[in-house]
């Protein structure tokens, strides 16, 4: 067997996992603003969503047990799960790391979301900005495709509708704030219902 098999078993989940995470959240971002609402049903919007977030988690542990398998560098499993612990690029590694935690987490409470308060996942799924840009900065520092002229385009591309989706989202949420609400007030419907 080719001694480098598992350097690009590596690599390759690794650019998957982290293209599939890029595609899970700009399609989060975008059934969010509702830009797609009226194009097709939301139960298929979701649906698409969750099985890219899914995804993105298979190919991670990929990624994983793929540098643990590959000889190149040396990664244990303590340099694979706890940050600063790997002599290979420390800061963007641990960041790696932080970002599968993040990963995990959105993942679990999202499968279990009609069993938490809606706050709880709320908070927890909005660490999914935090998750793309740690991901995004680990896979340009810590892999060996930084300078891959398609990997620039595609990180160059996904940060800018990341970037923008994100602004569209935060300017409906406060328009949505500053316009009054349509819906009257409980006492003053049972007031004019009296009269």
């Amino acid at each position: 067997m080719n001694p480098q098999v598992w350097w690009f078993v590596s690599r390759s989940s690794g650019m998957i996992a982290w293209g599939l995470l890029s595609l899970s959240v700009c399609w989060g971002l975008f059934i969010s603003t509702k830009a797609v609402a009226k194009a097709s049903s939301p139960a298929w919007l979701l649906d698409l969503h969750r099985f890219l977030g899914g995804l993105a988690v298979i190919f991670t542990g990929i990624h994983l047990i793929g540098l643990v398998a590959d000889s190149y560098v040396t990664f244990g499993w303590t340099e694979i799960f706890v940050p600063m612990a790997s002599s290979w690029k420390p800061g963007p590694v641990a960041l790696g790391i932080v970002g599968f935690y993040l990963l995990l987490a959105i993942e679990v409470t999202s499968l279990a979301m009609k069993r938490l308060p809606r706050m709880i996942w709320r908070w927890v799924h909005r660490t999914s900005l935090v998750l793309y840009f740690v991901a995004t900065y680990h896979a340009i520092a810590a892999g060996t495709d930084a300078e891959n002229q398609w990997f620039r385009v595609l990180a160059l591309a996904s940060i800018n509708i990341v970037m923008f989706l994100s602004v569209v989202l935060i300017l409906a949420a406060r328009k949505a704030k500053l316009q009054p609400s349509r819906r009257v007030p409980d006492r003053v419907a049972v007031a004019s219902s009296v009269d």
